[in-house]
């Protein structure tokens, strides 16, 4: 395995760990939002409470990880994204920051605001949807590169069936996500009335989930058909996803063992985020950008591998530990304290 297979596989583990940690808080601000306008926040806003009080601090960690990897890996994806995503990043880090103000006023005890609310369940769908735009992107066909000139395609982007379902693909995923893990968490708050409601939203979610992940899948060949090609030679990582969600959407419809539901929740991302990414390979920018063009030097490599690979081992027993202390602790969940 070559220097820049390694980089770019340590790095698509931290955007998998992003995938996850941030989609479960990015969906429980939109089911936040979404119960106070139904009349239904006092079922389940303790429970949401609860999991984020310790966790929002740390979700962005995983993101800016791979941030700092990617360039320090592939310093030209500088040049071709960050030129191409200087106004679709701008909007992510806007909402982001919008997101975060949210979290600092409600920490602190501010007054409750409808405003707030409705941006802290907005952002939930929009962030993800601007973030899907570097995976839409990389497909090709929506950035000009002329004399050195680097331009996004507005129009194709915006006109593209692809994109669209890239983005509503992100969106219903995110729900998903978060209405599984919460109805694991409602569970062992043994909270009945907020685990019969996110257990309701997590079978409502699951058909869209995989419904447009298999329109996707068959736009892409429409799109990209060398990648497509490369995904139908693997088709069997994608077969154990799709196993892997229907025994989670069959645990949480019979009501039984929600934590190894998410599990298997689990799986069906990794298998299909890791899936797609090696049938993309070697591309990073589909015709312009691959893993061994502009390749940091070995030395480099060596150094950046080291460093997020121990960076990775870090973070994981400091998430079992908050996990353990917080999230997965009996008093703790069951608001004891």
């Amino acid at each position: 395995m070559t220097y820049e297979v390694i980089g770019i596989t340590v790095l698509w583990f931290f955007l998998y760990g992003y995938l996850i940690v941030a989609s479960v808080d990015f969906g429980a601000g939109f089911f936040s939002y979404y119960t106070k306008r139904t009349n239904k926040n006092h079922m389940i806003h303790k429970i949401i409470q609860r999991y984020l009080s310790p966790v929002w601090e740390v979700t962005n960690v995983f993101l800016v990880f791979f941030f700092i990897g990617i360039v320090g890996f592939f310093p030209s994806t500088a040049y071709y994204y960050g030129t191409a995503l200087l106004i679709p990043g701008s909007v992510a880090i806007v909402l982001l920051a919008l997101r975060g103000s949210y979290y600092a006023f409600a920490t602190y005890g501010a007054e409750d605001s409808k405003f707030y609310s409705f941006l802290y369940g907005a952002t939930g769908l929009l962030i993800p949807a601007s973030l899907t735009t570097v995976l839409t992107i990389s497909e090709g066909g929506y950035i000009l590169n002329e004399n050195g000139n680097v331009q996004l395609l507005y129009g194709e982007l915006f006109g593209s069936l692809y994109s669209w379902g890239v983005v509503i693909l992100a969106i219903v995923s995110v729900l998903f996500i978060s209405a599984s893990f919460l109805t694991y968490y409602a569970s062992r708050a043994k909270d009945a009335k907020a685990l019969e409601l996110l257990r309701k939203y997590a079978l409502t979610w699951a058909i869209p989930a995989i419904g447009m992940g298999i329109i996707v899948f068959f736009l892409l060949s429409q799109r990209n058909a060398e990648h497509f090609h490369n995904m139908l030679d693997i088709w069997w990582v994608f077969g154990l996803s799709f196993v892997s969600f229907a025994a989670a959407t069959f645990l949480i419809w019979k009501r039984k063992n929600y934590g190894l539901a998410f599990v298997f929740v689990m799986i069906q991302y990794f298998t299909a985020f890791f899936g797609y990414g090696a049938a993309h390979l070697p591309y990073l920018l589909y015709p312009y950008l691959t893993i061994y063009d502009g390749f940091t030097n070995e030395t480099m490599a060596i150094s950046l591998i080291v460093a997020f690979i121990a960076g990775l081992l870090m973070l994981i027993p400091s998430l079992y530990l908050l996990m353990k202390l917080f999230l997965f602790d009996a008093d703790y969940v069951e608001g004891k304290r």
